[in-house]
């Protein structure tokens, strides 16, 4: 994984409508679960077994009411700085516009490869007003439609032969921890405070690896890898965009990462951006510990305050409440190992296997005694229940007559049922109706 690419252009060239149809087809298949809306702009797109992370950058922008410059200024910057490919929208009906020539000019100056992209090619005649686009000095532009798809094969052949081949950099199979938080939660310091030096990851040299850099972790009879994001710099208008890096740099993390730890602030709440990170979380698959960091400066920590500050926590990240909440302080080192060993029991359970025999023996009187409701007078029968083996995350099948007529709500309550009996705390889990 680890491949990024970034859709950048002036407003209404169909930016949004090529996110689309490049991240639908995985889409369909990950299923919306609910709750997962709110990141509109970020999704998986896989082409010819080639994995990719598609960035619509103009989601992120608030349309001002001043000229786009500005907007395109930061969607460009962001776009050079983070991604691997940058796919440059124009409209072939429209032609150049000075817009287009001045990110056209930002483009040739950045070193990443640029994929000029020329949209609304609807019908054939109108790929011949294509070639007035080799006029931006980016190469060959791609035409293609974006609502009917007339050309996006052999862009998406060119996108993937940008991509660097795979190589791991870790070779032992060892767990990777990562650390994901909105800036001043506290990341830095919980990372610095685990590993017992202080580490200074920022760096000034231009181009400093925009990857995930992996701490190796080995002490007190643990082992594993922490993931930290590298090379955050302070941009000069940080109050602006420090948004936009940050939740970039949490989804090459989370990308990276078998568990992640969402640091919290404790005395700032959840936040709009903390329930964006843990939708990426959720749409990675990853296991899943919530650090309320800074608990030192909390005036109140009575037993029930800290109750109603977890049911508070769950309450926001609802749908998925089954995880742990630890509350720590970096700064006083207060319960840090506790954070570490919560999400080594998360990594554990998300490694989780039922036997088959174990789990029919307690899945099926379950299920004759609460069977899926009947669906247009049609009785839905489960004959057998099993969990694949090497999935990311607990996955289970359950083999049925009608597996179509299982509705959402009743693999709820299977899934509440079998994290009251098995331990899947922090970890997602997955059950798939089939045909028997």
């Amino acid at each position: 994984m680890g491949n990024l690419v970034a859709i950048v252009g002036r407003p209404n060239v169909g930016k949004s409508t090529l996110f689309n149809r490049l991240t639908q087809t995985r889409r369909a298949i990950v299923n919306e679960e609910a709750g997962t809306t709110r990141d509109r702009q970020y999704g998986l797109s896989e082409w010819n077994g080639k994995a990719f992370s598609v960035v619509d950058t103009g989601g992120w922008v608030v349309n001002s009411e001043d000229i786009f410059e500005e907007e395109i200024n930061r969607q460009v910057a962001i776009a050079i700085e983070e991604a691997d490919v940058i796919m440059f929208v124009v409209d072939v009906l429209s032609g150049i516009t000075d817009l287009d020539q001045y990110v056209a000019e930002i483009l040739r100056r950045s070193k990443k490869p640029v994929m000029v992209v020329a949209n609304k090619v609807d019908t054939f005649d109108l790929q011949y007003q294509a070639a007035e686009f080799y006029g931006l000095g980016l190469g060959d532009p791609y035409i293609m439609s974006a609502i009917n798809g007339l050309g996006s094969g052999e862009m998406l052949d060119k996108l993937v032969s940008f991509f660097s081949d795979d190589k791991e950099s870790i070779e032992e199979e060892l767990p990777r921890i990562a650390v994901v938080g909105r800036p001043n939660a506290g990341k830095s310091s919980i990372i610095n405070a685990f590993i017992g030096e202080e580490r200074h990851i920022v760096t000034d040299i231009a181009g400093t690896t925009r990857d995930s850099i992996y701490a190796r972790y080995n002490k007190f009879g643990r082992d594993f890898y922490l993931v930290d994001t590298a090379g955050i710099r302070k941009k000069a208008k940080v109050n602006e965009d420090i948004e936009y890096y940050s939740v970039i740099r949490a989804i090459r993390a989370i990308e990276n990462s078998d568990v992640c730890i969402l640091m919290i602030d404790a005395t700032r709440g959840i936040e709009s951006q903390d329930l964006n990170i843990f939708s990426l979380i959720q749409k990675n698959r990853k296991g899943l510990v919530v650090c309320v960091n800074k608990w030192d400066l909390v005036e109140s920590k009575t037993a029930k305050d800290i109750k109603r500050y977890e049911s508070a926590i769950r309450e926001r990240l609802a749908p998925f409440t089954d995880f742990p909440i630890v509350f720590a302080s970096a700064l006083t080192k207060q319960r840090i190992f506790k954070v570490m060993e919560t999400a080594m029991q998360v990594y554990e359970n998300k490694k989780r296997r039922v036997s088959t025999a174990k789990l029919n023996e307690f899945m099926l009187p379950l299920i004759e005694n609460y069977p899926p409701p009947a669906y247009k007078g049609k009785y839905i029968k489960v004959k057998y229940v099993a969990q694949m083996p090497d999935t990311q995350v607990p996955t289970f099948i359950l083999f049925a007559n009608l597996p179509q007529y299982i509705k959402a709500p009743y693999l709820r309550f299977l899934e509440n049922k079998l994290r009251e009996t098995w331990e899947f705390h922090g970890t997602p889990i997955l059950i798939f109706p089939r045909q028997k």
